[in-house]
């Protein structure tokens, strides 16, 4: 089931209705929001349901004899059983298909013809979210991090909880759980902002994302036709059009949450804000990044052991992070780009601002007017470098259209048109900025309902759109 979708428009109020209903039994509130979230799941393909519910009581049943187990042994046994399952599951419906090819093609180029063993794989929606969250729940419950959930019905909840389900945030257990075992309480504050970030989130998504990707599509999916001001603009609408697909997605996610009394954690704090790629992925995907961070590039050392093992252990995490997002070639590619234009200021960061020519240097430039807003767009510019390796199809045509970007001779700057979408969020974010939870930039009554009438208008005057999935549906 879709956000944007008229059935989710019948399905919340409907929930939250009987949600609160039940507001004196926390067991059937817990049993319901799981009930909830299957429907909600299995709307788009019920068979999967399957997946999920094996993922689910695997891992209860591994982090309660993680728990209980007096042997070390024993907890590696049912630790190593968790996350095998949970990779085994996540890399044959992901991955299968990319690797197989891979092996038949490396072994095409020895000379050696091999039959395709490809198999017509669905990916399920939102499997790499949930096995990372169950994954990181039986990995901090052997780390005694947490206590295991002994009740099945709300471990099933924290799961599957519909508003995080397919495209996230990657929730701790440490944050959500807790909000699961206690009794909710209806705030009238809590869900009028809910409500304004649902309807925040469906502005960026229906208006700016999906208008957006009209023109994004026009360019990449006619690149040898397209002119070098064309892609241009592709790749800068194509910037804005997934910041806004699922940052939007995250708004309604925590913006439902607060409708039940739950509070998810901030997946984007206006990235494009950021004045350095540290800062940017401390604001871009929060929940992955983090996820990464504590559970892949901690357990390799992190940066304890010196600066080559620190940028080695971010060159894994970045290319890890590539393949998180899909099997494919473009992805990897886009996980380096960053790699690299990472390293260069986490060593700045790390070991280079302390030397006293390279102070003196930052000290001058950090003087001169505009230097965040220069700053703010050069770290822009890399990441949308970034965007058109991810957005492309190929490697071939990544290269064909920056070489077309980079080389651009004078043409008509086309395209044009798609352009305010872009200032008007960016006018709005201006506004909102300090705190991204509160997308409302006016306190005046007046002025306050203006804007939401504003906002729902032009929701509705782009409904045609409403069908567009969430791009990160597909990862």
């Amino acid at each position: 089931m879709l956000f944007n979708s008229v059935e989710f428009l019948w399905f919340l109020p409907i929930v939250f209705i009987l949600y609160w209903l039940l507001n004196s039994n926390l067991r059937l509130q817990n049993f319901l929001l799981l009930v909830a979230s299957y429907i909600f799941y299995g709307w788009w393909d019920w068979r999967f349901l399957s997946l999920i519910s094996a993922s689910i009581l695997i891992d209860y049943i591994a982090a309660i004899n993680i728990h209980h187990s007096g042997s070390k042994a024993k907890k590696r046994m049912w630790l190593t059983l968790s996350i095998t399952t949970n990779l085994g599951l996540l890399g044959f419906f992901k991955y299968y298909n990319f690797f197989v090819d891979s092996f038949i093609a490396a072994v095409a180029s020895l000379g050696y013809e091999m039959s395709p063993w490809t198999l017509n794989i669905i990916l399920p929606v939102g499997i790499s979210f949930y096995t990372f969250q169950t994954m990181a729940y039986t990995i901090d419950v052997y780390k005694k991090r947490i206590e295991a959930c002994n009740d099945l019905v709300t471990f099933a909840a924290f799961v599957s909880f519909f508003p995080q389900l397919v495209a996230g945030p990657i929730e701790r257990a440490s944050h959500l759980l807790p909000q699961l075992t206690f009794r909710r309480k209806f705030s009238y504050i809590q869900s009028v902002q809910g409500l304004r970030l649902i309807l925040w989130g469906l502005f960026k998504k229906v208006v700016i994302a999906d208008s957006l990707a009209v023109a994004v599509d026009s360019v990449f999916d006619y690149t040898r036709a397209a002119s070098g001001s064309s892609i241009l603009f592709g790749v800068f609408y194509f910037s804005f059009q997934i910041y806004c697909d699922f940052s939007g997605y995250s708004d309604i996610a925590i913006g439902t949450s607060k409708l039940f009394g739950i509070e998810l954690m901030s997946n984007f704090r206006f990235p494009y804000f950021s004045r350095n790629l540290l800062e940017f992925w401390q604001r871009w995907h929060i929940s992955l990044s983090t996820w990464f961070r504590d559970y892949v590039y901690i357990p390799l050392g992190g940066s304890r052991n010196g600066l080559g093992k620190a940028v080695r252990n971010i060159i894994i995490v970045f290319l890890v992070s590539g393949l998180w997002h899909g099997a494919d070639i473009t992805f990897l590619a886009w996980g380096a780009i960053h790699a690299l234009l990472y390293i260069p200021v986490f060593i700045y960061y790390k070991s280079g601002r302390n030397m006293p020519v390279v102070k003196r240097v930052a000290q001058f430039f950090n003087r001169l007017p505009f230097v965040n807003i220069t700053r703010i767009l050069v770290t822009f510019c890399a990441v949308a470098v970034a965007w058109l390796f991810f957005r492309s199809e190929t490697i071939e045509q990544a290269v064909l259209m920056f070489k077309k970007m980079l080389f651009m001779v004078s043409a008509p700057f086309i395209l044009m048109d798609y352009l305010w979408y872009v200032v008007v969020l960016l006018c709005i974010e201006l506004f909102i900025r300090k705190d991204e939870r509160n997308p409302m930039p006016v306190k005046n009554r007046f002025l306050r309902y203006l804007y939401y009438s504003a906002l729902i208008i032009l929701i509705v005057m782009h409904c045609d759109n409403s069908s567009e999935e969430f791009i990160y549906f597909r990862f």
